[in-house]
């Protein structure tokens, strides 16, 4: 009898023992800083409307801008749902801004400005250099979609530029550095070595490139100029640091 009563009593507190709630576990916050900035950003899923569209400014836009550069280079770019932005973009676009920039693999240009789907124009060609068809696109982008800036993005070691001031004879990039020359042409006053591997005079010579498709914006499109004019919009130029991420406004 004692070993039946035995066997009850124990059979009851396994029983109570196994009714009483379970202790949770503290979540171990993760020790890995990038992590935990993952884990408590919001995730995005809205693209830019036409009213977000028209409420910006140049002036708006361009910090904006400055804003996602800080975000980038501090390993802070926003998460986003790119599937539900794809699908909400499908039934237009209101883009704030258009980037001319280099056709470079290291610059990309969306992450760099912690920007997502339907956030920007972008125009890609070797050397940032202005044609016709980017004019046009700009066109496009500005006068016809609304955008508010335009930006014209070197960056740093860029194989275009030098290749322009060793005046490289090879098919058609013959004919795209042409359109760079002229930015090695006015460095005469450049005091030292004016050579491809002079890193100081390649930047130097990059500067002067931005500048140089800036003012050919300004001077074979009038409907940019007219706007730009007006406070429509602005153009500005800025040179990526491939080795530190961040984007100097000139």
């Amino acid at each position: 009898m004692r070993i039946i009563n035995h066997l009850l009593l124990g059979s009851c507190l396994l029983t109570i023992i196994s009714c009483q709630p379970k202790q949770s576990t503290p979540a171990t916050a993760s020790t890995d800083s990038n992590a935990i900035v993952l884990l408590e950003a919001p995730i995005r899923d809205n693209v830019l409307t036409a009213a977000e569209q028209e409420a910006l400014t140049p002036d708006i836009v361009l910090e904006e801008l400055k804003a996602g550069n800080a975000k980038f280079t501090n390993n802070e770019l926003t998460a986003r749902d790119n599937s539900a932005m794809v699908r909400k973009a499908a039934t237009g676009q209101y883009p704030k801004a258009v980037i001319l920039s280099c056709l470079d693999s290291r610059v990309p240009v969306e992450d760099v400005f912690n920007e997502g789907i339907g956030d920007l124009f972008v125009g890609r060609v070797a050397g940032n250099i202005v044609n016709d068809d980017l004019l046009g696109s700009m066109e496009y982008g500005c006068k016809v979609a609304g955008a508010k800036l335009i930006v014209v993005l070197g960056h740093g070691s860029c194989g275009a530029v030098k290749a322009a001031i060793d005046n490289v004879q090879l098919g058609n990039i013959t004919t795209l550095l042409s359109k760079i020359r002229p930015a090695v042409d006015s460095s005469n006053d450049y005091q030292g070595d004016k050579s491809s591997k002079n890193t100081t005079y390649v930047a130097h010579v990059t500067e002067l490139n931005v500048l140089h498709s800036m003012e050919i914006i300004r001077k074979n499109s009038p409907i940019l100029k007219e706007l730009e004019a007006n406070g429509q919009i602005k153009i500005v130029g800025a040179l990526y640091d491939i080795d530190t991420g961040k984007v100097r406004f000139l």
